[in-house]
């Protein structure tokens, strides 16, 4: 009976998984889309693990061949070979077609290099884009492929739709840093971080947001008076996105007061409010979902790939 698989979305968890199996004891299976034609469900250059207690983690499809892909990761460990599968047109599993039409690639790597995985992983954490590369063998050619670290979602707020908030970014995927006065907020919202949360002492008080070119950032206050120090520091930043909760006339004046700050008119116009695609909302929920959705269509991929892998052989 094939164990259970683990919906890891993005490559840097897939690589700490690895390298966790690793450091534990275990031998692993690295798996990697390497060549897509038509439709797909994943990107190409997605990653999967799938360790000697047949457990996997991440994958491939959506459901549609990744119980196949892990039936044939588990005989790749047992032969120490690696392996390349294709799925679909022309593909060498004949019996498995993909709904999506097209065809998928696949490497099946065991025992990878764990110096490397480590070395990644090292430079995603440290919030630096890394590049995974695998020699070229009987089966496929040498490829590479470039991973951003994985995006941040900074919250700012109080109350139900900071709670909201946390729950909805962890469930999008994002590594999620908190910032609220409230310690009972940060307490109910801390399985959601994985780096400590943060308590404001003070609406004049400037945290550490940390903001690169892979974060974004949201104040969630129906008190506004905690936002402006906040914002002027986060316009400053590498954001890819800052967004407000509040009505229009609530976010004119939120301007206005920056403004009167000396934030340059030119940043100002970076903070998009009031955030989400449904307006008017009154349910923390909903407002969080709307809002994600926004933070979302700023993020078009988590992955890109830096080259195209060629499938050599079979």
């Amino acid at each position: 009976m094939l164990k259970p698989i683990t919906y890891f979305e993005h490559a840097q968890d897939v690589i700490a998984k690895a390298v966790a199996l690793d450091d534990s004891g275990h031998a692993i299976c690295l798996i990697v889309s390497i060549a897509l034609q038509g439709g797909s469900a994943r990107e190409l250059g997605s990653l999967a693990v799938v360790s000697d207690q047949g457990e996997m983690w991440g994958y491939l499809s959506n459901g549609c061949i990744d119980r196949d892909i892990q039936l044939r990761a588990g005989q790749a460990l047992a032969s120490g070979k690696p392996k390349v599968v294709r799925y679909g047109q022309g593909g060498t599993a004949l019996d498995l077609q993909l709904p999506c039409g097209g065809s998928l690639s696949v490497a099946l790597i065991p025992a990878p290099d764990i110096a490397q995985l480590t070395h990644v992983l090292t430079k995603l954490q440290d919030r630096r884009p890394a590049t995974l590369s695998f020699a070229e063998t009987d089966l496929f050619h040498e490829f590479a492929f470039s991973y951003a670290p994985k995006p941040v979602l900074a919250l700012a707020g109080r109350g139900a739709v900071f709670r909201a908030m946390a729950a909805a970014a962890d469930a999008a995927g994002f590594e999620t840093r908190l910032f609220s006065p409230e310690e009972e907020d940060l307490q109910e919202t801390r399985s959601y971080s994985r780096i400590a949360p943060h308590q404001l002492t003070s609406p004049a008080a400037q945290p550490p947001l940390h903001l690169d070119e892979h974060s974004a950032f949201l104040t969630l206050f129906h008190d506004h008076d905690w936002e402006p120090t906040l914002l002027a520091s986060a316009v400053n930043s590498e954001a890819r996105f800052i967004g407000c909760l509040g009505s229009r006339k609530t976010h004119a004046l939120r301007l206005a007061a920056l403004q009167e700050m000396g934030v340059n008119p030119d940043n100002l116009a970076r903070i998009h409010g009031p955030i989400g695609f449904v307006p008017s909302l009154r349910h923390a929920p909903s407002i969080a979902i709307s809002a994600m959705a926004e933070v979302i269509a700023a993020f078009p991929s988590f992955i890109s790939a830096a080259i195209t892998p060629i499938e050599k052989g079979r």
